[in-house]
């Protein structure tokens, strides 16, 4: 009996082997996360706690943290991944096409794949209508690019129960909140299999300097650290390097040169590829034969 009712439990030493793409077996996936933190509500992180303990709204500083990354910090990203011609796949409260228009068509133009992540920042567990929300989401995104989008984080990468079964029903294909393997697992639903993709909590700015507080160089030093690891791995399967960024974080300024440091020296590697989400979940389906 497995310990979840979604994923069997598989040691990843025991995994079948599987063809690397293009042969390439180090899979980099840059994950740039955009979201809307609504000035009347109470924000979803802080980096000031409130004078005398007391939340309230509206929030200025901690509100304007984040804008400062949608403002200042997305144009950073933007220059760091064209720079490097370097593909990404963005997580995006849908929210952002009427918020920030310009902020979404740049995104559009950058050619970024949209993933889905709520309309508003705000975990599934405080709404209504679960599904109304991934549906109004989707939509959304839908009319602003013309495409459906085929991949889910949830904000904060929560779910309730019945999260897959939706996500799979309104046709997605993977959700990358399962953060339990570094190669894409398939899930079971309701409604048929989906992907699991590997998303990243170690490798996470916003674990690694919103919530641990560590140092502007950590995310460089542990992703160097990470693929000495993989390099002894590889020989076996490949395996997926998620880089999860928030342009709050992530592009602020004593902070965006680790990260070109990090994309510069996967870039000397010849064994790795940097894929978007889809086509991470596109080639494993193939590699695999959807078993």
């Amino acid at each position: 009996m497995s310990s979840n009712p979604r994923v069997p439990f598989r040691l990843a030493d025991e995994a079948p082997r599987i063809p690397a793409p293009e042969g390439k077996s180090l899979i980099v996936h840059v994950v740039v996360n955009v979201e809307v933190w609504r000035f009347d509500q109470p924000m979803p992180r802080g980096i000031l706690t409130p004078p005398q303990g007391v939340a309230a709204t509206p929030d200025v500083p901690n509100w304007s943290w984040a804008e400062y990354g949608n403002r200042v910090g997305m144009p950073r990203l933007f220059r760091a991944l064209a720079d490097r011609a370097l593909p990404a796949t963005c997580s995006i409260n849908a929210a952002v096409i009427d918020t920030y228009p310009r902020l979404a068509e740049r995104i559009l133009e950058a050619g970024w794949e949209w993933m889905g992540h709520g309309v508003f920042q705000r975990s599934v567990k405080t709404l209504p209508d679960e599904r109304a929300m991934i549906a109004e989401a989707s939509e959304r995104i839908e009319r602003f690019t013309g495409t459906r989008p085929r991949g889910w984080l949830g904000p904060g990468l929560a779910e309730t129960a019945e999260t897959p079964d939706i996500l799979k029903e309104l046709g997605y294909d993977w959700v990358a909140d399962w953060v339990l393997d570094d190669l894409p697992a398939w899930m079971s639903t309701r409604h048929g299999p989906m992907l699991a993709l590997p998303y990243n909590l170690e490798l996470n700015d916003s674990v690694i300097w919103a919530v641990e507080k560590h140092s502007s160089g950590e995310m460089h030093r542990r992703t160097m650290e990470t693929l000495a690891v993989f390099d002894r791995e590889m020989a076996g399967n490949p395996r997926v390097l998620t880089l999860p960024l928030h342009p709050h974080l992530a592009g602020v300024p004593h902070r965006i040169g680790w990260i070109e440091k990090t994309l510069d020296a996967i870039l000397e590697r010849d064994d790795a590829i940097f894929m978007t989400g889809s086509e991470i979940a596109d080639w494993f389906r193939a590699a695999t034969q959807g078993s």
